[in-house]
Order: C-alpha cells, then structure tokens, then sequence
C-alpha cells in the first residue's frame, strides 16, 4: 500500500511546476489560473503564496538569489522578498494566440521553457516551441511546431533529454549534449495512445526513471529508460498534473492536481481535488541545480 497524503488542500485550479528547494528545505509550486506562486515548507505545513500578473507556466532556482520564471508574456526574475517582477525576454510577443507553460532548469544551470497554444474555442494549433535560456539571458528556440509543452525532464547524466507535446500523443527522447545544451536524434519514448491518457509534467528519478502525471486517469507512472511501464500509482483524484521529488532524503514524491474549473459533482467521491500530495513513492528524486544567470 502505497502512503498517499494530502499536505495542502488547496483546490488550485491548475496546479503544476513542482520545484523543491534542497538548501531552504520547501517546496515552489504554481496555480497557472489562479496567478499564484507557492511555496510549502513540510517542516510547519505553511504553504505561502504570492500573486503574479499573468498566467504562470513555470519556475526554477536562481543563483543569485529569488526564482526564474515564465509567464504567459515571456522570462522573468521574481525576487520573493519584495515581491518584484523583472522582465528578461518575450519570444513570442507578437502571439497572442500562445502563452508559456512547462518547464525547468537542466543540471548544467540553462532554464528551460516551452509554449502552447490556447485559444478557447479553436482548433489545436502546433505553433508554440521550447525555448533554452542561457546564463547570459539569451533566449534560444529549440523545438517547434508545438502544441502544448509538457514532460520535461533529463537523464541522471544529462545525455537524454524527455520531452512532450501533449497533444501529440506520445513522449519523446532525445539525445542531449550537456556542454552546449543541443538535441537531436528525436525518437518516441512513450506512445500515449496506446497507455491511454495525456502526458502532462514529468521528472526522473536517481535511477534513470522517468515519472510522468497523466490527467483524467488519476494516474502518475513510472517508466524505465526503455520506455516499459513500471509502476502507477492512483491518486484519489483524477487530475494531476505535475510531480517532483523533494524532502530531506528526496524520496517523497510531490503531486499538483487540479480541479479545472469543473462542476463540483464531477469530484464526487474524489479526495481532495486541487490538493498538493505526497508520496512515498518508494524511490529517491534527483535535485535541479540554480539557474546560473
């Protein structure tokens, strides 16, 4: 029996970009709808928040102090003393059809974000790509033809890189140079339409599995390099949607969920929807290194 706790009940309406912070000992997570950074400390069960101006999509450590960020209009520094924004880069200012959604830091201190397409009412569009910010702020694209970044993540020696477009279907590796931050040699992974569901935020444990959450399906997964299922664990409600190893040891694995704006019958018989959960997944987690611009 796997122990599954709910350590904040906090109903976010998109929970996701789960960050834990090895030197403070807390959690960063986000709420992309509700414009909400977070930041739970499992010591005294505090989870503080603080207020953005647009729709987050990811965050990371920096080294110089404070977090990195997306937002829906490009790269930010957030210094969470004063509570200020500083712009860095918007490339795709001239899209409003887009915003930034998923992404991280790479273990040699690059950041990490793609976009995705969401305008209500139209046709998937795959017009948003994955960006690489380096230390000296330039912002370089990566991938395109994207429809929604997610499931970013790297091998314990840097050499694959995991990455999916949501709405592609499937996750794909790619071969990953740790010095210069290129890929190449794009190759399927997981194919999600034959495991079923979509493959939302995602991490990689200290033995080279990938973790990967998938929405409706209640589910977060475990798979090995090879791509072969391992493990799922069922959640007590049915919309995570990102996950990070975190605790002193690193061996407790942290969900997002969210409720999505539904109705609340859809949750009927569901525990703690839009909750922060913990797991003893069994495993240890890997920490992201800072930032380093």
């Amino acid at each position: 029996m796997v122990d599954i706790t709910c350590v904040v009940d906090a109903r976010a309406e998109l929970g996701e970009g789960t960050l834990w912070d090895p030197n403070e000992g807390v959690l960063w997570w986000i709420d992309i709808w509700s414009r909400l950074i977070h930041r739970y400390d499992p010591a005294t069960g505090e989870d503080r928040a603080w207020e953005t101006p647009e729709y987050l999509g990811c965050l990371g450590l920096r080294a110089k102090g404070g977090l990195v960020l997306t937002m829906a209009n490009g790269f930010h520094f957030f210094d969470p003393e004063t509570g200020r924004f500083e712009a860095i880069a918007d490339p795709e200012s001239h899209m409003p059809e887009t915003r930034f959604n998923d992404g991280k830091p790479d273990r040699q201190g690059r950041f990490w974000s793609g976009t995705m397409f969401e305008v209500p009412g139209r046709p998937i569009e795959f017009v948003g790509s994955l960006y690489r910010m380096d230390a000296d702020l330039y912002v370089y694209r990566i991938i395109e033809g994207v429809g929604c970044s997610n499931g970013l993540a790297w091998s314990p020696d840097s050499k694959t890189m995991y990455f999916s477009d949501s709405h592609s279907g499937r996750v794909d590796a790619y071969d990953f140079d740790p010095a210069t931050g290129d890929v190449e040699n794009r190759r399927t992974f997981i194919d999600m339409t034959v495991t079923g569901g979509v493959a939302d935020g995602a991490t990689v444990d200290a033995e080279g599995c990938y973790w990967v959450t998938i929405p409706v399906t209640s589910k977060v997964c475990r798979y090995d390099p090879d791509g072969k299922l391992m493990r799922a664990i069922v959640l007590p409600t049915d919309l995570p949607t990102c996950c990070e190893f975190g605790g002193k040891d690193l061996d407790i694995l942290y969900v997002t969920t969210a409720v999505l704006k539904r109705p609340a019958e859809h949750f009927a018989g569901q525990k703690n929807p839009g909750g922060l959960f913990a797991i003893d997944a069994g495993v240890k987690g890997l920490t992201l290194p800072a930032f380093a611009g």
